[in-house]
């Protein structure tokens, strides 16, 4: 069993919600999360239930209690820190709970997983444990980093255990059981100032970077809120919504996003 230290660092709960509103790449996300999540629910009967694992200070909560208005939305996460923050957003159910025992009865007809899965060891057991808790034909929408080549200090100081090609991420999913109905990068459009940026910190703390406190400082940086460079990345990042609503696929990105179908039973041979 994972524990809640081992796979995220709860000091950073105060820090994100301080920014997150703001932030480019938050409002980015969660703006397509919620095309996805109307077109994944408008079909769906009264009353469907909606579990988001790993909610945090229930950012995106908030957003799935919006769109989910005919639904039951309820958020789970390991740490009682990040549920305070969550509190204040959201008038959902609320349950400190690990997903490999789930304290759930039921099943849901959608779950979310967003920048969650890269936390955790054992990945392919997630997708499993997460596949038993959805209903039939219910759909798993999820979100993680890209390119390993993309692996920085950033990672490090967030407590990544990998970034995803959409190859491996595709192959786990397959042998978990899923089907696959949407795949695609995002975050295109700050793909190049990512790859620049974090190559050019490494090498200036290239002596440095070994030390937690420096490798904490450099990811902060990241988190800033810089007034024109924000609203511009955000407008940018905005127009790759209207991509994502089509179901068309990026050609490049920092983040994969996946929409996929619980459809047989996993695998037995583990990847």
């Amino acid at each position: 069993m994972t524990t809640a230290h081992q796979s995220y660092n709860p000091s950073f709960f105060a820090p994100l919600f301080a920014i997150e509103d703001r932030h480019f790449w938050f409002r980015a996300r969660n703006k397509v999360i919620s095309v996805l999540i109307n077109q994944i629910t408008t079909d769906l009967a009264d009353g469907y239930r909606v579990l988001e694992v790993g909610c945090g200070t229930g950012n995106v909560l908030r957003v799935l209690d919006r769109i989910c208005s005919s639904g039951t939305v309820v958020g789970m996460d390991l740490f009682a820190e990040g549920m305070r923050y969550a509190r204040e957003r959201t008038s959902s159910p609320l349950v400190q709970g690990d997903m490999h025992s789930p304290p759930f009865g039921i099943q849901f007809q959608v779950i979310g997983l967003f920048d969650v899965l890269e936390h955790l060891p054992n990945d392919v057991q997630v997708l499993r444990d997460l596949h038993t808790m959805l209903a039939s034909e219910g759909v798993l929408l999820l979100t993680v980093p890209a390119h390993a080549s993309l692996w920085s200090y950033f990672d490090e100081a967030s407590q990544h255990c990998r970034r995803y090609e959409s190859a491996e991420l595709r192959d786990k999913l397959l042998h978990s059981g899923y089907r696959i109905e949407y795949m695609t990068a995002y975050m295109a459009s700050v793909f190049p100032l990512v790859w620049l940026g974090r190559r050019l910190a490494s090498l200036t703390n290239r002596r440095t970077t070994d030390d937690i406190h420096r490798i904490h400082n450099l990811a902060n940086r990241e988190l800033r809120i810089i007034p024109i460079i924000n609203e511009l990345l955000t407008l940018l990042l905005t127009q790759e919504t209207h991509i994502v609503a089509r179901r068309r696929q990026l050609p490049i990105g920092t983040s994969l996003l996946v929409v996929a179908r619980k459809e047989s039973k996993p695998m037995n041979n583990e990847k």
